[in-house]
């Protein structure tokens, strides 16, 4: 199980730290990811860091401006937001998997387990 945290309402520029905790034994052995959705749009990739924690992997729009982390004891994975841009105003879904080559980590589809989702809105 996957419930996501930390979403809310914030200025143009400014950040939010999204968490993702999880439960089950399997954490450890899962490549774990966030996806953002839009009304109307198809859920897209947002970040992915692998089982290890050792590779991650940004959505060109987000590198240099958002961070994903993991913390394997705490079974939690977070997404560091900064410089928030109004277009980033979505749901945002943690996801869990197995580690994959990264075009398929990279794709919703993908992923067997997903949290709930939590709002992000970004004022202009």
């Amino acid at each position: 199980q996957l419930v996501e945290s930390g979403g809310g309402l914030v200025q143009s520029g400014g950040s939010l730290r999204l968490s993702c905790a999880a439960s089950g034994d399997d954490f450890n052995k899962y490549a774990m990811a966030w996806f953002c959705q839009r009304p109307g749009k198809d859920r897209e990739f947002v970040a992915a860091i692998s089982w290890s924690g050792l590779n991650t992997y940004y959505r060109n729009s987000v590198k240099g401006r958002f961070t994903i982390s993991r913390d394997s004891a705490k079974k939690m994975v977070y997404l560091q937001m900064n410089s928030l841009r109004p277009e980033d105003t979505a749901v945002y879904y943690c996801a869990a998997d197995g580690d994959a080559p990264l075009a398929t980590m990279t794709s919703a589809p993908y992923y067997e387990h997903w949290g709930q989702g939590t709002q992000v809105t970004v004022s202009s």
